[in-house]
C-alpha cells in the first residue's frame, strides 16, 4: 500500500469541506410551492430565465468589488416612497431604520396650513400592510399659536395606494430587465 503525503491529504480535506460547503450555502429559500412548476426541466428553465442558479463562469470570475450590497435604489418601496413625496422636504431619512419624514409641508394656497407625512416601512414585499403611514397636519393662526393633529383618511390611503401601484411597476421592470429567455436543452436526453 501506498502511503499518501500528509499535504495530500489535506488537500483532499479542503477539496471535500468546499464541496460540502458550496452544497450547503446553495440551498435557499425553496419559495412558493404553488410558483414552482414539478417537472424538473421546468424549474432549471424558470430559475435561469430569473438570473439564479449557479454557473462556473461566475464562480471562477472573482468578485474584485468587495461584495454586493443592495442600496435603497434596489428596493422598489424605498423607490415609488420617495417619487410619490418628491415635491416635499425631508427632514429625516433613514433607509437601514425603515423610514421616512418630511419636513412640514404648506402650499402657496393655504399659508397658515401644514402637512408631515412619516412612512415607515414593515416589511419589503409589496402588499397593502408593508407600510405604515402617518399623516400630521398643523393650522396656525397669525399670532403663530399652532395646532397640530394627527388624521387618517383619504390622503393617507392614496398615498399607499400610489406608492404601491409605482411599487409594482418598479418592480416589473426589473424583472423584465433580469429576464434572459432560457435556450438550452435542460433535462433533455439524447
Amino acid at each position: 500500500m501506498h502511503k499518501i503525503s500528509k499535504n495530500l491529504r489535506k488537500f483532499f480535506l479542503i477539496i471535500n469541506i468546499g464541496f460540502v460547503l458550496m452544497i450547503v450555502t446553495s440551498c435557499g429559500n425553496p419559495g412558493d410551492a404553488r410558483k414552482i412548476p414539478p417537472q424538473p426541466e421546468l424549474r432549471v428553465k424558470k430559475n435561469l430565465e430569473e438570473g439564479r442558479g449557479f454557473t462556473l463562469d461566475k464562480a471562477f470570475k472573482g468578485n474584485k468589488r468587495g461584495g454586493d450590497f443592495e442600496f435603497a435604489s434596489s428596493n422598489e418601496l424605498w423607490r415609488a416612497s420617495l417619487d410619490t413625496i418628491d415635491f416635499m422636504p425631508l427632514s429625516s431619512v433613514n433607509y437601514s431604520g425603515g423610514i421616512i419624514i418630511t419636513d412640514w409641508y404648506t402650499d402657496t394656497v393655504n399659508l397658515d396650513e401644514s402637512v408631515k407625512i412619516s412612512i415607515r416601512f414593515l416589511t419589503n414585499e409589496i402588499r397593502t400592510d408593508a407600510l405604515d403611514i402617518k399623516v400630521f397636519y398643523r393650522k396656525c393662526n397669525q399670532v403663530m399659536n399652532c395646532k397640530t393633529s394627527q388624521r387618517s383618511g383619504t390622503l393617507v390611503a392614496e398615498l399607499k395606494r400610489k406608492i404601491l401601484n409605482k411599487a409594482a411597476i418598479y418592480k416589473k421592470q426589473q424583472e423584465d430587465k433580469n429576464f434572459k429567455e432560457y435556450s438550452g436543452s435542460a433535462g433533455k436526453q439524447d
